[in-house]
């Protein structure tokens, strides 16, 4: 084998660097709706479940469409694709927390290379939805299909590992162990997400519960994740 180039070592540090929760890009804030969950009664020895829940649902949508993006970048695609992630995000709150990190991560991606300042808004002047915005950076650094699939699904269990530490503070050992113990899922993702071929055939999971716990999540005037 030889050595990487490169490009293909920067495209490797980047996929690094979107799994990695000191991002500056606003997921900090973000509990992949745990918090609401735990509210309404999901006892802390169910998030594992949780988690695997996401993925299967909100994450394989997500995956699948950041893989049509980081293949055809183009913004007749990218106007399609956002059409496709409206209809499969039902709740309102989900959508604007989607576009909320999608903003935040081009505007890190356009402070890390020339080549992408060319990465504008989503859609008629809005920011992109997260998974949107992964696939044009992936587009812009040669990400390989499997890597982005696997740091978004990454980075959805340890943003949702880190918010329980912060609202049911418990050993990290074992929250560590959680992200890790999504290695089965994340195959489960890989072959619904990499067979897509276009925005039509984005596979719609859904996630009723996750969807009603971010709308009341969004009402709330007291608490500490904003999703």
């Amino acid at each position: 084998m030889g050595t990487p180039s490169g490009a293909g070592i920067a495209a490797r540090i980047v996929t690094l660097l979107l799994a990695d929760a000191r991002l500056p890009t606003g997921a900090h804030a973000f509990s992949s709706s745990l918090e609401p969950a735990l509210l309404d009664g999901l006892r802390p020895g169910e998030i594992p479940a949780y988690i695997r829940s996401r993925l299967l649902t909100v994450g394989t949508v997500e995956a699948a469409a950041a893989l049509v993006v980081a293949r055809d970048p183009d913004a007749g695609t990218v106007a399609e694709v956002s059409t496709a992630l409206e209809a499969r995000t039902p709740a309102e709150s989900q959508r604007a927390a989607s576009t909320l990190l999608g903003r935040g991560l081009i505007r890190l991606a356009r402070s890390l290379a020339p080549a992408a300042a060319q990465l504008g808004p989503g859609v008629a002047g809005r920011s992109p939805h997260r998974a949107v915005a992964m696939g044009l950076i992936a587009s812009v650094w040669g990400i390989p299909e499997a890597e982005l699939v696997t740091a978004m699904c990454y980075d959805d269990a340890q943003t949702v590992a880190a918010a329980a530490l912060k609202l049911e503070p418990g050993d990290p050992f074992a929250a560590t162990g959680w992200v890790l113990g999504i290695a089965g899922t994340v195959d489960a993702v890989l072959a619904e997400a990499l067979p897509v071929t276009g925005p039509a055939s984005i596979p719609a999971p859904s996630s009723p519960m996750i969807d009603q716990w971010a709308q009341a999540h969004a009402a709330r005037d007291r608490r500490l994740f904003s999703a």
